[in-house]
C-alpha cells in the first residue's frame, strides 16, 4: 500500500512510518523540518521537503497514495496561547489544503491526528466521544476546527476521514529542546542532566499518558479499518490516569535520582484532569492499549540515557 505521512520527521509520525515500512506498505514522508529532526526519517522511506501551505508540495505528497496519516502539527498548548496565528495556520488551513489535496488526488482514506484537548475542562475526568468538545485553548480549538473538516470532507466529498483524539503521547524521541516540551522529556531531560525539574501547579492534575507503541497500533488499525469508521472520531488513551507527580516519581525511580523540583503556577489553558474512555476504539478499530506504564517509563528514560 503506498501510504504519506505528514509530519514523518516528527516524534510520532516518524514510528508510523517506521511500522508502516515494517509490514511492507511504500512511504513517502512530507516535513518541513520545523519541529521534525532529519535523524529521524527512517531509512526506504522518499521524503518531501515541504509544507502544508505549499500547494505544490502537497500535491506531490499525494499523488499516487491510497492512506495519509496526518501527523503535521504545530502542537502545544502553550506554543498556541504564545502564536495561535501560526498554531491556526499549520492546524487548520494546513489540513484543510491536505484534505483538498487528497481529495483531488484520489486518496481513499486520511488517518488525522487530532487531541484530548478538543474536550477542555469539563468537570467530569472521563473523556467520551458523545461529549460536546468545548476547548479551552487555540490548539484544542485548532484540532477541533481540522476535525470538523474532516468529517464535512467524508460527508460532502466521500473522502474517509478517521479522526484520533491521542491523549498526553510520551516515548522516546520525544525532545525536550523547546520551552514547549512535553512533561516527559522535560522532566528526564532535567533529572539526567541534574537539573531541579519545574512541577507547574501543584502537580495532582492527571493525564491519560500514552505510550507511543500504542499511538502507532491505532494508527495502522485506523488505516485498516471498514467503512463503519468513516467520518469518525475516536479517542486514543491507555484507559487509566497518572497525575504529574506520578510521572515524576516514576521517571526518579527509574534514573534512581531525585531532585526536589522547582514549583512554578499553572499555566494558561491547563485542565485538571483527563481520562480517556476508549471503548469506541476498541468496538470498531479493534484497537487495544497494550504498554505496560513501568515498562514504558524505562523505554523512555533509556531512550534519553543513550543520547538520544
Amino acid at each position: 500500500m503506498k501510504t504519506l505521512v505528514t509530519g514523518g520527521a516528527g516524534f510520532i509520525g516518524s514510528q508510523v512510518s517506521q511500522a508502516l515500512l515494517a509490514r511492507g506498505d511504500e512511504v513517502r514522508i512530507l516535513d518541513s523540518f520545523a519541529t521534525g529532526f532529519r535523524e529521524n526519517v527512517p531509512d526506504g522511506a522518499q521524503l518531501i521537503e515541504g509544507d502544508l501551505l505549499d500547494p505544490d508540495a502537497l500535491a506531490r505528497a499525494v499523488a499516487g497514495v491510497e492512506i495519509v496519516f496526518h501527523e503535521a502539527a504545530l502542537r502545544s498548548v502553550p506554543r498556541s496561547i504564545d502564536d495561535p496565528l501560526a498554531s491556526n495556520g499549520a492546524n487548520v488551513i494546513g489540513t484543510l489544503n491536505l484534505l483538498e489535496a487528497a481529495r483531488a488526488a484520489g486518496v481513499r482514506r486520511v488517518v488525522y491526528a487530532s487531541s484530548s484537548s478538543v474536550y477542555g475542562d469539563p468537570p467530569e475526568p472521563l473523556r467520551l466521544e458523545s461529549q460536546r468538545p468545548q476547548p479551552v485553548s487555540p490548539y484544542g480549538v485548532s484540532k477541533l476546527a481540522a476535525e470538523m473538516y474532516c468529517i464535512a470532507w467524508t460527508v460532502t466529498h466521500g473522502l474517509s476521514t478517521v479522526s484520533l483524539r491521542y491523549f498526553n503521547v510520551f516515548g522516546p524521541r520525544q525532545h525536550p529542546e523547546s520551552r514547549y516540551a512535553a512533561v516527559f522529556p522535560a522532566f528526564v531531560s532535567a533529572l539526567v542532566e541534574g537539573r531541579a525539574p519545574e512541577l507547574h501547579w501543584d502537580g495532582e492534575q492527571s493525564r491519560d499518558f500514552t505510550y507511543i507503541d500504542d499511538i502507532v497500533a491505532a494508527n495502522l488499525r485506523a488505516a485498516d479499518a471498514g467503512s463503519e469508521a468513516d467520518g469518525g472520531v475516536f479517542n486514543v488513551g491507555a484507559g487509566r490516569a497518572k497525575t504529574v507527580n506520578d510521572v515524576l516519581r516514576t521517571v526518579s525511580d527509574v534514573l534512581g535520582r531525585w531532585i526536589e523540583p522547582t514549583p512554578q503556577p499553572k499555566r494558561a489553558g491547563d485542565v485538571r484532569h483527563t481520562l480517556a474512555d476508549i471503548s469506541r476504539a476498541r468496538e470498531i478499530l479493534g484497537w487495544e492499549p497494550k504498554a505496560d506504564w513501568e515498562d514504558a517509563v524505562r523505554a523512555t528514560v533509556d531512550w534519553f540515557r543513550a543520547g538520544r
